[in-house]
């Protein structure tokens, strides 16, 4: 454990006070205005507010507290039996690129170490063999709450974690992670309007309305779809449905006028277009979503397919979020050397652990692990707008410390060469788009078209 703080307190150093993106900065504004709405996680932003106008050193502390604090519990438990795997797991931590991620102040990171805290608590005794107390289950309770209110598809990960942690048998695990996942997306709005006092943005109208744009400019005209002919048109002549992300809809620059009536309709009636939507053109809502999934776990695309790199400065602000030093700098630079390994592909991690929850069969602390990577990795099927690395750290995290628990390339030869054939498939196809297809645009606006 000794190790672990050590890491924890050269991470601080060099990283301090961490690197605020876009998000961060319109959070931490809300922070010193004290005006909340729920675009970003208001709970996060709510946490934020308890240090005051201390910038975004707290957080990154909190942040890395969890994130090593989960990691060095983990390792610990196993250190006696054995210690080659403790030092794999210390190693997770360090891999560039994920720490990169993990030093930049968003909900991405704060979810990732709140969630890797919990696992951290229950491995510390559940990895020797022994029952967790009652208080500590308190605070694993608290944190993954957190966890779930801190992003929009958290519990999608939280859910079975939790099922597979608590119960044995797949059917309670399949009604465990069901009831808690319906009744956190019930409950979420209210904690966040209600308890948190965030105001509506209009955040909830994004998925309907890429999805339904998405649909639209892949049929023939359909006035079901509630777009007039001149709107298809201007989707179809500016490129407005991306599979990288919806944002083109929203820019005002780009399409965000073509749509714009649809900005002040209710979440629930975009939602009750789409539904239909999705009945009348199955076919069309598949190509939409499986673009974007293509994109988001970043398969076959091509080589600097953006915002896998972790930051390298602060967005430029008034508000006194400043930036990590020359050290920090050096290692996210080459952090970024790695975006293109097979480590930053999320489909591969994917892949890792359907193949280690088969051979686990789900049991132990690392079958928990597959099965909360696997939640959160099919939750992109039907929810999910944009494609930044980010949004899979918890994931992959989670897929790696259950590889390391579990070796589960020890297991069924059947299901290890299975596995194995889909993963070199993966492997092959990802790597011939890279070699092959022309470089995208490296920034946000290049990326809007």
């Amino acid at each position: 454990m000794i190790a672990t703080f050590i890491l924890f307190g050269l991470s601080v150093l060099v990283f301090a006070p961490g690197y605020a993106q876009y998000d961060s900065v319109t959070q931490y504004d809300q922070v010193l205005s004290g005006h909340y709405n729920d675009w970003h996680p208001p709970i996060m932003a709510r946490l934020w507010s308890l240090f005051g106008r201390q910038g975004a050193g707290p957080m990154l502390v909190l942040q890395l507290a969890g994130w090593w604090l989960g990691l060095g519990s983990i390792a610990t438990g196993i250190v006696d039996r054995r210690p080659r795997a403790a030092l794999a797991v210390l190693a997770i931590g360090l891999v560039p690129p994920w720490l990169g991620w993990q030093v930049s102040v968003l909900k991405d990171a704060q979810m990732t170490a709140a969630t890797l805290a919990a696992v951290g608590l229950v491995g510390w005794w559940r990895l020797r063999g022994r029952a967790v107390p009652g208080w500590a289950w308190l605070l694993v309770a608290v944190l993954l709450v957190y966890a779930a209110l801190v992003r929009a598809n958290a519990i999608f990960a939280i859910a079975p974690l939790v099922a597979f942690l608590l119960a044995e048998r797949w059917g309670r695990r399949i009604a465990l992670t069901t009831a808690l996942t319906l009744a956190t997306l019930a409950v979420a709005p209210v904690v966040n309007h209600r308890l948190l006092g965030a105001q509506a943005s209009g955040v909830a109208r994004a998925q309907a309305l890429y999805d339904l744009a998405g649909i639209a400019v892949r049929v023939p005209y359909d006035p079901r779809l509630g777009f007039t002919p001149a709107e298809v048109d201007g989707l179809r002549a500016k490129a407005c449905v991306r599979p990288f992300f919806w944002d083109p809809l929203g820019e005002p620059d780009r399409c965000g006028t073509l749509l714009a009536r649809f900005q002040a309709m209710a979440p629930g009636s975009l939602y009750a277009r789409l539904a239909p939507a999705i009945v009348h053109h199955p076919f069309a809502y598949a190509a939409q979503r499986l673009t974007h999934l293509n994109s988001t776990w970043r398969w076959a695309v091509p080589a600097r397919w953006i915002n896998a790199d972790p930051p390298q400065s602060t967005e430029p602000n008034a508000i006194g979020l400043g930036e990590p030093g020359r050290v920090a700098l050096a290692w996210q630079t080459m952090a970024g050397a790695w975006v293109d390994l097979p480590i930053m592909w999320p489909i591969v991690w994917l892949v890792l652990a359907a193949g280690g929850l088969a051979v686990t069969r789900g049991a132990g602390l690392a079958g928990a692990l597959f099965a909360s990577t696997l939640g959160q990795e099919a939750s992109f099927l039907v929810i999910s707008v944009a494609s930044d690395f980010r949004y899979h750290l918890w994931a992959i995290i989670a897929c790696a410390l259950g590889l390391v628990l579990a070796r589960p390339w020890r297991g069924d030869r059947r299901i290890v060469v299975a596995t194995a054939v889909v993963l070199g498939l993966i492997l092959v196809v990802g790597t011939a788009t890279r070699a092959t297809l022309p470089v995208p645009p490296q920034s946000y606006q290049g990326m809007l078209g």
